[in-house]
């Protein structure tokens, strides 16, 4: 599974199409929220389960966004943020709305 075109929605979502026809919109808030480098997570495992992430505009803000090998993507975000690699298969399961064609 890999994607074919990654493309940035109303600053609000990333488009993924895959290669097997299907397509991807997932949320920046989502994704910045469930960043999944070591610092997030463990800040995460820090928190109470009733915790809820508050993002500033800058936090879900990208910058851009580069392929690393054929098995995810790393977003550098406006804040700087970047150390968080979103592998593929990751990512399709973060989907709000997949579509099969």
């Amino acid at each position: 599974m890999q994607p074919v075109k990654i493309k940035l929605v109303d600053k609000k979502y990333l488009f993924i199409e895959w290669d097997d026809n299907s397509e991807s919109k997932i949320s920046l808030q989502k994704m910045r929220s469930l960043c999944p480098c070591a610092t997030c997570l463990t800040q995460k495992e820090n928190q109470s389960k009733n915790y809820i992430p508050l993002l500033l505009g800058s936090q879900i803000t990208v910058k851009n966004i580069e392929v690393v090998g054929t098995y995810a993507i790393q977003i550098t975000w406006q804040d700087g943020h970047n150390t968080g690699i979103y592998e593929y298969p990751f990512l399709k399961n973060l989907a709000t709305d997949s579509i099969q064609a």
